[in-house]
């Protein structure tokens, strides 16, 4: 019980209750852990609310964090193909989002993020979950998990560095450098992060 009265479905502040709910209980407890019921019950509706806004906690998750983006659309084009260029393809959806309409939006996530403790757990659990995490699960390297964590923040420390200098700092020349020379230049660092020997040399 949260002793907070639950409000009638079409109420114009459930959606923001359950938004303020969500960006709680997803930097408190990470992405698995919340849950649809947990949420509902901290925003005072019923889970049919959360469903009718929001529909999956996919998508609820997607816009508690303001992410402009559903990272499964931009990753279809990753998986698929030879897994010794993903890190190349990892590079060039990246950039491609980046460069794209919802790219204001993704700077404008990216300060938030650097400027305020909540909305940077909530896009540190965007950037592991959603994106490298599921990366990470499609090349299925039987990693352990000491690895595959070490793995997938070298990758993030690489594409957040990226965003932060090009579209945040705007650092010349990397910010008007064309894409395919990004690509061409962190593909293979990314790709050695993902399926690299990682091992210090003797």
């Amino acid at each position: 019980m949260t002793g907070r009265p639950a409000r009638r479905s079409g109420d114009s502040d459930d959606r923001e209750a359950i938004l303020e709910a969500a960006r709680g209980a997803f930097a408190e407890h990470g992405y698995d852990a919340a849950s649809i019921r947990g949420i509902a019950g901290a925003a005072g509706v019923d889970t049919t609310v959360v469903h009718h806004y929001f529909g999956t906690k996919h998508r609820l998750f997607l816009a508690a964090a303001n992410v402009p983006i559903d990272p499964r659309e931009v990753l279809a084009s990753v998986v698929d193909g030879d897994r010794a260029e993903m890190g190349q393809r990892l590079v060039r959806a990246f950039l491609t989002a980046w460069d794209g309409p919802a790219g204001s939006a993704g700077v404008a996530l990216l300060r938030s993020a650097t400027g305020n403790r909540l909305a940077g757990k909530l896009f540190r659990e965007f950037v592991v979950t959603q994106i490298l995490g599921k990366v990470q699960s499609s090349l299925g390297l039987g990693l352990d998990p000491a690895d595959a964590r070490l793995r997938v923040s070298l990758v993030a420390s690489q594409m957040v560095g990226l965003a932060m200098v090009r579209y945040v700092l705007r650092v010349e020349p990397l910010a008007s450098a064309p894409p395919d020379l990004l690509i061409a230049t962190f593909g293979p660092v990314v790709q050695h992060y993902l399926t690299g020997d990682l091992s210090p040399d003797d």
